[in-house]
Parts: C-alpha cells; structure tokens; sequence
C-alpha cells in the first residue's frame, strides 16, 4: 500500500495497542497516541503522544482534527462484576466522545477494536458462531465486559450513521503472544505455568495473536467494508485441548483435576466455595464469574475477515510458544518501553 495515513489511537497502552502503533509505524503511518502518561516506548516509535483519555470530550475532539483514520481501542478488561459500572462507563461513553468526534471531523474512518464475546459464545460445543449470527443476550446480560462491549458498538455505529465516516469493526478473540504487559490477556496462562488453575473447565474458546490483530488494523485502514465486523480467530480449542497444548510448549503438567467438570457442577461448586471462603477472608484462585466464563463456548468463524482483510494468522504453537517464553522473561526484550502507571486498556 502506498498511501500513508494520519491516525489517531486511543488504547495505545494497552497489549493489541501497543503492538498497533508499532505496526502502523512500521508501515509508514503517523501516529498521534491518546495516552494518561508520557509513553517514551511509544515517542520512540515515533508516536505523537496526546495526554488524556478517552473521557475527556474536549480534549478527544482537538485530538482528531487533520487526521485520516481513527483506531479506537480504548478500554478495560476485567472480569470482576464490580467493575461493571466502570467499563459501561469507559466503553460506551468513551466510544460516544472518540466516534462522535470523528464524525464531527470528518475522519474518513475508524476502525473500532472490540471483542469476538459480542457475538461469538454459546452454550453449544457445536456452534462456530458468525458476524451475522444473533446477538447473545442471554450470555452478554451475565458478563458485564462483553454487554459494555456490545453497546460500545451500537454506539458507534449509530454515531456514524449518515455522516461521512465509515466504520470497521474488529472482533479478536483472546489475544496471545509477547507483550501483555498488564497480564489482563494473558494472564490465565500465567496461572497454568504456577499451576494455580485447579480444574479444567467444561468450555471452550478461541485465541488469536495480539501481532496478527495488529497487522489487520493496518489492513483496515482501507479494506473492509463500512459498516462490518469482522471475527478476528487463530483457533477454537476447548480448555483441556489448551492445556494440552500448553503442557507441550512449557513442560508444565496441567491442573491436577484431570477430569473435565459438568457446566453446573462447576458453577455451583465454586460458587459455593467462594462464599465459604468469603467468609473466613479468604480467596479462591477461581471466581464463580470466571468458572460461568469459562463453561461457555467462545468459537468463532473467521472466514470474512480471510477473504476481505486477508487475515492469515500465524502459527497458534508458535503464539503460545511466545507468550509462555514472554512470560518467562525468556523472548525478544520488547521494543516498547513500557510504563507502569498507564490505565488498562483493551
């Protein structure tokens, strides 16, 4: 592609952002980085560094004037219910302020990173979900990140309606790979390699590499069609598959519960011993929110963003590989020098 853009991305500190702004970098693009802190990994990738966050409606409005795309990222994940009025509050107002001003601008497009979880989960092993699917209300209305997300999107898609801008919306899965330097992504593998993880769950998911995210979001700035989404996918795995995999790039033996646990059991029984724990001050290594999660069934299709975005995602061992090295301190020191006072984002 020979034409560079000016773009504007918010959730630059986070794990796909980070590695966002090196790619769109390493493509010849101008960056302008909506960061809380100084950012000298992102400066010294050549990133224009704009102090704030998302929530400052005036300061979002002055940051996208004069450039082309807009990559909106900004977020936070957690899985932890009290959260719940935070994140409605940062996906959805966030997304009002950053879109909002893009369409007031002019910008020619944004493409929004959010989540496969806004359409890709079920209670059937069976399904391999699709963009065009239905919404999952059932599911969404019980995990407050993946609802926040959902009406993170409704959002910018009515923003956009009738305006000049177009808007591509990206759905990865769980992201893998180097870099998660909050450990918000890849943290459940972290938690296999100390063996904290007791049991192995019933569900299944789908992993991507956060470097392939990344290389998509390039792409999109002129690919893909306005108005789409586009499921982002390396591999549908269920857990004791995953931890099988994992057992082989790490050397590390899998939870020792070996048996795969019925979805009630799971829920009742952890529900159960998080209140009893509850009460004696003390904490499980798995909440019942995370043991619900992860009885679920987040498989995804990937086909469009193939055939449209040429999305060609890399090998999964050598992601998992990767992240596992990463998390040892065993692989490439990253290019980012990272700071630990920037806010958590998606």
């Amino acid at each position: 592609m020979s034409a560079h853009f000016s773009v504007f991305v918010t959730g630059a500190t986070g794990f796909i952002g980070r590695h966002t702004v090196e790619a769109l970098r390493g493509a010849g693009h101008q960056v302008r980085a909506l960061c809380r802190s100084a950012e000298p990994g992102l400066a010294a990738l050549g990133a224009d560094i704009v102090r704030g966050d998302v929530l400052d409606q005036r300061l979002v409005h002055e940051a996208v004037k004069g450039v082309d795309v807009v990559v909106h990222g900004a977020g936070l994940v957690s899985r932890n219910v009290d959260d719940a009025s935070t994140m409605l509050r940062l996906h959805v107002n966030g997304t009002r302020n950053v879109v909002g001003a893009a369409a007031a601008a002019g910008v020619r497009r944004v493409v929004h990173l959010s989540t496969s979880g806004t359409v890709a989960v079920s209670d059937d092993a069976s399904l391999v979900l699709k963009e065009s699917d239905r919404v999952p209300f059932e599911q969404l209305a019980r995990f407050p990140y993946y609802l926040s997300k959902w009406l993170a999107e409704r959002t910018a898609a009515d923003l956009v309606d009738g305006s000049r801008t177009e808007l591509v919306t990206l759905n990865p899965s769980l992201a893998l790979g180097p870099g998660d330097v909050r450990g918000s992504s890849t943290e459940d593998v972290r938690r296999f390699l100390k063996r904290e993880l007791p049991i192995v769950p019933s569900g299944g998911f789908s992993f991507v590499d956060a470097r392939d995210v990344a290389d998509v979001v390039v792409t999109a700035l002129h690919r893909g069609k306005s108005g789409e989404r586009y499921l982002l996918g390396a591999l549908n795995l269920t857990f004791a598959q995953f931890f099988q995999r994992l057992e082989r790039v790490s050397g590390v033996k899998g939870p020792t519960l070996s048996f795969v646990l019925p979805k009630q059991l799971t829920t009742f029984g952890i529900g159960f011993l998080e209140r009893a724990a509850s009460a004696i001050g003390a904490k499980l290594p798995v909440t019942s929110t995370e043991a619900e999660m992860a009885s679920a069934f987040w498989y995804c299709d990937s086909r469009k963003a193939a055939v449209e975005l040429g999305f060609r995602p890399r090998d999964p061992m050598h992601t998992l590989l990767d992240t596992v090295k990463d998390i040892r301190g065993q692989g490439k020191k990253e290019k980012l020098v990272t700071s630990s006072s920037t806010p958590a984002a998606a």
